[in-house]
């Protein structure tokens, strides 16, 4: 039975000991397959590379005196693994002891040698990494209730002022008909119509606990429900009027402008060192936050009552201070 299956013993002995750096000859597998105790020839060894080949395995053959044979294009190359690696180690919906599971099961994926590589320490300024190790399955769950429009029910945490975790409303457990994952900020938020709350809401994917599907049921998305909108008022800065606004803007913010808009948003230079941004905003104290952080590289150009609201918020910011 081994000799029959030869050809998936060579392939296997390729995959975990072969990349472009680390070719093998045909005596290197007739060693191998020896030691597994198969009976092989050269002859029968480049007839069965020759059939994998033909099978569509990317099987490499560099001729020379002594033919060297190694594993070209894997399922992931090399740099996408290195990228996804570094996703894993940045997430911070990821624990650490999970990163540390992901990034074995993707190096893998890799020749050995090349696994190597994957071990890489990455910097990431301000990060802290949840301890809810619940985290990656709660997506999971999450995900197929969407898909099957299925609600969810779960407890949720919150911090007191000495920075410890409780349930919040003393262990009330939440009903949720879950409509969207959004990732914003590295956080995972669910947004659904909460039963608690008789509309849709979000919740932090990794403040929720002993979250499981239940058998209450779905409430329809309402017809103007708007993922993207949502977003917009939830995570940007707006949850105001939406209104078209100037921005006054010294030159080297154009990379903030375009960073927060878009790359088609209408701009206009205005002299030398500055350029007017036309955007829609929604009016509120955090777009006004926005502009302040910014200390007149950005300012309000027009509208006046926008404005003069905005010079107003400051001026009860200092009055306050």
């Amino acid at each position: 039975m081994a000799e029959k299956n030869r050809p998936l013993y060579i392939l296997k002995y390729l995959l975990d000991n072969t990349d472009e750096d680390h070719q093998a000859i045909i005596n290197d597998i007739l060693t191998h397959l020896a030691e597994k105790g198969i009976h092989a020839t050269r002859k029968t060894v480049a007839t069965d590379l020759a059939e994998l080949q033909d099978s569509g395995f990317d099987v490499i053959c560099n001729k020379s005196r002594q033919n060297k044979y190694f594993i070209g294009s894997r399922s992931l190359e090399l740099a996408e693994l290195k990228m996804i690696v570094d996703a894993v180690q940045a997430a911070k919906f990821i624990s650490p002891t999970k990163s540390l599971s992901l990034i074995e099961k993707l190096s893998s994926l890799a020749s050995p040698y090349q696994a190597e590589e994957l071990k890489r320490k990455l910097y990431v300024d301000g990060k802290a990494k949840t301890t809810n190790e619940s985290v990656y399955y709660t997506v999971d769950l999450l995900h197929h209730a969407i898909n099957h429009e299925n609600t969810v029910e779960f407890q949720y945490i919150k911090y007191t002022a000495d920075k410890e975790k409780e349930l919040k409303h003393d262990g009330a457990v939440y009903c949720l008909s879950p409509y969207d994952l959004v990732w914003n900020n590295d956080r995972y938020y669910v947004f659904g119509w909460s039963e608690r709350h008789g509309k849709i809401v979000k919740f932090r994917v990794d403040r929720m606990l002993h979250t499981k599907e239940s058998l209450f049921d779905f409430h329809d998305r309402p017809q103007d429900y708007d993922i993207e909108e949502f977003c917009n008022q939830v995570f940007l800065m707006y949850d105001g009027e939406k209104r078209t606004v100037q921005l006054l803007c010294a030159n080297d913010m154009m990379n903030t402008i375009v960073d927060r808009f878009g790359d088609d948003v209408v701009t206009q230079k205005t002299d030398a060192h500055h350029f007017v941004a036309e955007v829609e905003v929604f009016i509120s104290p955090t777009f006004f936050s926005w502009i302040f952080a910014y200390d007149g590289a950005i300012t309000i150009a027009s509208p006046l009552d926008v404005m003069n609201e905005y010079k107003k918020k400051v001026s009860e910011t200092l009055k306050r201070i």
